[in-house]
């Protein structure tokens, strides 16, 4: 029996490096909800113990420090530390980087807000994403606008088939993009110095890695695994932090 699971484990690996290999749009509808779970927590799990051993070596040789944790950590209790970016970060994540690869109107205006409140957020009013100054409302709105905008714009009947042809042949070059520009963001959480510029492919490696998987979970099993991936990878190491302090 255990080598009945252990084969089935490993068929959940295959089955994610397949998709790294040649990214197809595929929803598996008829694929059971435990197999579902089961997948989902073996390439978390996966993905956790890569985290940990990629934080590891590099920890060896460099040890940048995490501003954006530092800040919310700062501003934040630890009730609310653990809501914001255990939570509702990831909420914001996954619809920015990980809806809009299923092609629908709706989903690519709810992730083109997301990027206009990230967009504004960072080079307009260079303020952080978490944080509710006198220009919240502004980047909130901004972000509003251009959601609504993309909205009106796709939902041209020609456009939207357009697009959706443009989904399935590349399709590839969507799912890698989104997992790059993902991982590479990250580097914003760091001090923009020289080193950490050089070092952007290894110290976003885990994030890369987290990008593939979610993106692969997205497009397989619907929205709510990426996002209960995510917000369970940030709660952990959120409620790790914590304890530790």
């Amino acid at each position: 029996m255990s080598f009945l699971y252990a084969r089935k484990y490993y068929q959940f690996l295959l089955n994610f490096f397949d998709f790294v290999k040649s990214p197809k749009i595929s929803c598996e509808s008829s694929v059971k909800d435990q197999d579902k779970i089961a997948e989902s927590v073996t390439l978390f799990i996966i993905k956790f113990l890569f985290s940990i051993l990629v934080a590891f070596i590099i920890g060896i040789f460099y040890d940048p420090q995490n501003l954006t944790d530092k800040s919310m950590s700062e501003r934040f209790s630890p009730l609310l530390y653990l809501l914001v970016g255990g939570m509702l970060l990831p909420l914001f994540e996954e619809t920015l980087f990980r809806l809009f690869l299923v092609f629908k109107p709706i989903y690519l205006a709810l992730s083109s807000a997301c990027f206009g409140y990230y967009f504004s957020t960072k080079l307009v009013f260079d303020s952080r994403l978490s944080l509710i100054d006198d220009t919240f409302f502004y980047r909130v709105g901004i972000g509003a606008l251009f959601g609504c905008l993309i909205f009106i714009i796709v939902r041209n009947q020609k456009l939207k088939t357009q697009l959706r042809a443009v989904w399935t042949m590349k399709f590839n070059f969507i799912y890698y993009t989104s997992a790059v520009m993902f991982a590479w963001l990250h580097l914003l959480n760091f001090e923009l110095n020289y080193i950490n510029i050089l070092l952007t492919p290894i110290l976003t490696l885990p994030q890369l890695f987290s990008g593939l998987v979610t993106g692969y979970l997205r497009v397989k099993f619907g929205f709510l695994y990426p996002l209960s991936f995510h917000i369970l990878t940030n709660s952990i190491l959120i409620g790790l932090s914590i304890l530790v302090e």
